[in-house]
């Protein structure tokens, strides 16, 4: 293969950022072709680089860029069959996240910085996929972190966009700083940052710190990939514009920490108390996300914690030893998010609102947006993991890792003996895997129902000229929300380029699930095990998503037949229902999650409390500390400072007083000078 075609695929979207960056404002005609060419032209290379490379294949190339006086560093190049088939996603997804910008984004001034951010955010991925060196890894790891903080906050007008800019990059901050020490150690034990060397020496078992090192690396992973307990940024980051949303959660940032762990596993293979570990922040950040899920009013921040908590699924795969089924749902479950935060942006776009409640209340919108109604049912539905949709297929591939991993059993897949992985660690992933399998079936359920069906909206067609500001009250005022500015006309439809996106990944949402049935198809790319759902699993876990969808439908049939009725639905303690006009008019949203979490509704609502728990521990003796430290800076040591410089004039205004310029008084005191001295003297 020539090298050449490789090290395209992360310079083109580069080259690109910088030119639009460069020519952007004075030729803003150019700056949408320079976003679109460049990262199409990647993923098109990606897909070149994937076929030559084949089935089962590795190609390793490296020059040295520096001395170190110990471990060197290279630009490194590593490709097989993981980093051929991410490389694919990334490109794909980007391509769609530019070109559905170039609409969604159309009047906004600062599109061509939006657009070289995007374009950098993509060839930061790119790098970190390819990267067979952890220093030039974590260059791109870096660079998407700064590019995630651009992004998030590109409508910097608002305070809740500055804030969420700031909250992500210092969460993942705090996270990367135990990353680069475990990268070091890492390096250190094994005596280079070539992944394919480090690789080697846990083989051989040359690590001398693999617990250290494996949890060092956890907590970078944990804040990049929103795992509990640095999970708290990504739900914040929904105040950014939604495409955005769909590249960070689909292919770039959060998949990073995943990917990294699945290249690395076989030093985590090393210790089981690091898996254990890795299992429980899983296991948490699985239930706990989908369980917030259930209570959010805000489209995007459904989709965020939906987004932690697939994550978590991919979490629990490596923990229970199998890379493979964790890539599956990786790339599964990118296909069908993008298309879900693209779908979002659509229907976003005509309600003039992120609030599902609002939605629910507007006349006839599944007809106003036929083509993000069909798409999203069918991410939905893969989100779900009902078959055949390819989000059954991987979902069922994490349950059977799971269940392997509890009996003993783990599918390292040669990567290391299936005793490495406790059987708590597998008991632990299957049980919250299957729970969670149920929340997420309840929660996208009710997402579906609540934002399409709901009676108030469902019954009346749209009346002609009615917009979506003026058919909807405001969210829930109890609800953590994170609206965009809105600059789009609701009685305009959707251009083209921001519904043709949503078929294209809808593809790949519905057909990517079968390439796993087959051993010599996404097996053979990968390490060659079974991709196949065992029965069991399959079963349970289908099972449990259609009593979660029961579950959620009766409960929405209740509220809904509540609110047809004319009887009170059952409302939190204290909360004041909303009005519309006048008291007559006051309506009820038909939310079957109150009815499904009750006492769980509002700490669910507002991440339990985490937010709360992290300001009163952290941040609040953190600011404590700081005005202490303004306090002696000002009143202690300026005082002094200022104290030094005031008795320097003092002392000068004294001494001014004895020059009089009167050459009598200056010899006077020369003469009692020398009697003095000579009295001194004598005696």
């Amino acid at each position: 293969m020539n090298l050449a075609l490789p090290a395209l695929v992360p310079a083109l979207p580069a080259l690109g950022a910088a030119a639009t960056l460069a020519v952007g404002r004075r030729s803003p005609g150019l700056a949408r072709p320079l976003a679109i060419v460049p990262v199409a032209v990647s993923a098109v290379l990606a897909l070149v680089v994937a076929i030559q490379l084949g089935t089962g294949q590795v190609l390793d190339a490296a020059t040295r860029l520096t001395p170190t006086g110990g471990p060197e560093i290279s630009l490194a190049i590593h490709l097989d069959g993981y980093s051929s088939l991410i490389s694919v996603l990334v490109g794909l997804v980007a391509t769609c996240v530019q070109v559905y910008s170039t609409a969604y984004l159309k009047d906004d001034p600062r599109y061509p910085s939006y657009a070289a951010l995007v374009s950098l955010f993509t060839a930061a991925m790119f790098l970190v996929v390819y990267s067979g060196d952890l220093i030039v890894l974590l260059v791109g790891w870096e660079v998407m972190g700064i590019c995630s903080y651009f992004l998030i906050g590109h409508h910097w007008e608002t305070e809740d966009a500055r804030s969420a800019s700031l909250k992500a990059f210092l969460v993942t901050k705090l996270g990367d700083v135990p990353f680069l020490f475990g990268i070091f150690l890492l390096g250190a034990d094994a005596g280079s940052f070539r992944i394919e060397d480090v690789l080697r020496a846990a083989g051989d078992g040359q690590l001398g710190h693999p617990t250290l090192i494996a949890l060092l690396l956890l907590a970078g992973v944990a804040g990049k990939s929103a795992q509990f307990p640095l999970h708290t940024w990504l739900p914040d980051a929904m105040a950014g514009p939604t495409p955005v949303s769909a590249l960070i959660h689909a292919a770039t940032m959060v998949a990073a920490g995943i990917y990294l762990v699945a290249r690395l596993l076989p030093v985590f293979l090393l210790s089981g108390a690091a898996l254990v570990v890795l299992a429980v922040m899983a296991a948490v950040t699985m239930i706990g996300s989908a369980l917030c899920a259930l209570a959010q009013d805000d489209l995007k921040r459904v989709l965020a914690y939906s987004t932690v908590g697939q994550l978590g699924y991919m979490a629990g795969a490596l923990a229970s030893g199998d890379r493979e089924a964790s890539v599956f749902h990786l790339v599964s479950h990118g296909a069908f998010k993008a298309l879900l935060f693209l779908a979002a942006g659509v229907v976003i776009h005509a309600a003039h609102t992120n609030s599902i409640s609002a939605m629910s209340r507007i006349p006839g919108l599944r007809k106003r947006v036929p083509d993000a109604y069909w798409t999203m049912a069918i991410a939905l539905i893969a989100l779900i993991g009902l078959p055949p949709f390819s989000g059954f297929f991987s979902k069922e591939a994490v349950l059977t890792a799971a269940e392997h991993a509890a009996n003993g059993e783990a599918l390292t897949n040669g990567l290391g003996p299936a005793s490495a992985v406790p059987q708590a660690a597998g008991w632990i992933v299957l049980i919250s895997a299957g729970l969670t399998a149920l929340l997420t079936a309840a929660y996208a359920a009710r997402l579906f129902l609540v934002t399409f069906h709901s009676p108030a909206g469902a019954a009346v067609p749209a009346p002609a000229g009615a917009t979506g500001a003026s058919a909807v009250a405001d969210h829930e005022p109890d609800a953590p929300y994170s609206p965009e500015p809105d600059e789009a006309d609701p009685a305009v439809a959707e251009p083209p380029a921001m519904r043709w996106p949503l078929w294209v990944l809808a593809v790949p949402t519905m057909g990517f699930g079968i390439a796993g049935l087959r051993s010599d198809w996404l097996p053979a790319l990968l390490d060659g095990g079974s991709l196949k759902p065992s029965a069991v699993t399959a079963v349970t876990g289908t099972g449990l998503a259609v009593v979660g969808v029961l579950l959620a439908y009766g409960a929405w049939r209740s509220a809904t037949a509540r609110i047809t009725e004319g009887l009170p639905a059952p409302a939190e303690p204290g909360r004041v229902p909303e009005q519309a006009g006048a008291p007559a008019a006051e309506v009820i949203v038909a939310d079957p999650g109150r009815a499904l979490l009750g006492p769980l509704f509002g700490p669910a609502r507002h991440g339990f409390g985490v937010d709360r728990l992290y300001s009163a521990l952290f941040v609040r003796p953190v600011e404590a500390a700081a005005r202490l430290v303004r306090f002696l800076d000002r009143e202690v040591v300026e005082t002094y400072v200022r104290g030094s410089g005031a008795g320097a004039e003092l002392l000068g205004r004294v001494v001014r007083l004895a020059q009089t310029g009167n050459a009598q008084t200056y010899l006077s005191a020369l003469l009692a000078g020398v009697v003095l001295l000579a009295v001194l003297v004598a005696v």
